[in-house]
């Protein structure tokens, strides 16, 4: 097939998704397809034409846009299949208060939250106690993420986070252990745990610095917990109205308590990402964990 292998973007996510292109254009043309990488942030207005060139299109965007669901709803417009969540389901994903609200309706346990779409008026106090995370509602990667002691230490995350035009979500601190399951079509994967290496929360740098973090697939955690993550995560991207694949985030907290955090639609896709460790861990290579998506996106789409 003729693959359109979209990534950049002009969100601060960028690099993030540029770091992923050799790895997937090298396993994508392993499988036989014919690859062209399109650079969202040059290429934007040239998104129909492309896509009616091409059988499938490869999202590996993070962020605005390619999260939110714009260039989903661009590639149905031009009749192109493509990879994972429909237009809906990727913003309601993407934006952290209104998920939240559907994890809440649908009787997940998440943590109590604040929102805060623009930057509160002067005298405004949190209605959470601290300690406190802060973060952008519609970012990733860890970016703009912060734990608060204080009113100082919150107000310089709000700073940055309103400087760069996003709003925030207050959440207070769970205690507990990062874990991450992630979902191939209506699979749910072995569950990561994800110990820190560079802190005491996995931020930025434990992400995506050498040694950052360790990342235990299949996390030494309970059966229990096990099966009670991979349903959640099964009913979260249900009620989101994904598909494809995604990675639900949870804290586990001590008796198996379990919070889901957030659903991510496009998790990051290098061969040492948390997604394609999942996969590996129930015996598929990477290429065929990629042509296994794209046979998933075909089949949404009605294509063989």
């Amino acid at each position: 097939m003729k693959i359109l292998l979209i990534a950049g973007g002009w969100s601060s996510e960028r690099e993030v998704s540029l770091s992923a292109v050799p790895g997937l254009k090298d396993a994508l043309e392993e499988l036989g397809h014919a690859v062209t990488v399109f650079d969202l942030l040059s290429n934007f207005n040239d998104v129909v034409k492309a896509a009616r060139e091409h059988d499938f299109a490869f999202i590996n965007l993070h962020g605005t846009p390619g999260e939110d669901g714009l260039v989903q709803s661009l590639l149905e417009y031009a009749g192109c299949p493509y990879l994972g969540a429909g237009p809906s389901g990727s913003f309601l994903a993407l934006h952290k208060a209104a998920s939240k609200q559907i994890f809440r309706d649908l009787g997940l346990p998440t943590a109590d939250w604040e929102y805060l779409p623009q930057r509160p008026e002067e005298g405004w106090e949190p209605k959470l106690a601290y300690p406190l995370f802060v973060k952008s509602c519609m970012g990733g990667s860890s970016l703009r993420l912060g734990r608060v002691e204080n009113r100082a230490e919150l107000d310089s995350i709000l700073n940055d986070i309103f400087a760069h035009g996003e709003g925030a979500l207050l959440e207070p601190v769970l205690p507990g252990r990062d874990v991450t399951c992630a979902v191939a079509g209506n699979q749910a994967l072995p569950p990561i745990l994800i110990v820190p290496q560079m802190g005491t929360y996995f931020d930025f740098k434990s992400k995506y610095s050498e040694g950052g973090a360790k990342e235990i697939c299949p996390a030494p955690i309970s059966e229990a917990a096990t099966k009670k993550m991979q349903e959640y995560t099964l009913r979260a991207v249900e009620a989101l109205g994904l598909n494809g694949y995604g990675r639900a985030d949870f804290i586990l907290g001590d008796n198996d308590e379990l919070h889901i955090l957030e659903v991510n639609t496009i998790p990051g896709m290098t061969q040492a990402s948390l997604v394609p460790k999942a996969a590996k861990a129930i015996g598929m290579t990477f290429p065929a964990f990629l042509q296994h998506l794209i046979d998933l996106g075909l089949a949404r789409h009605g294509k063989k």
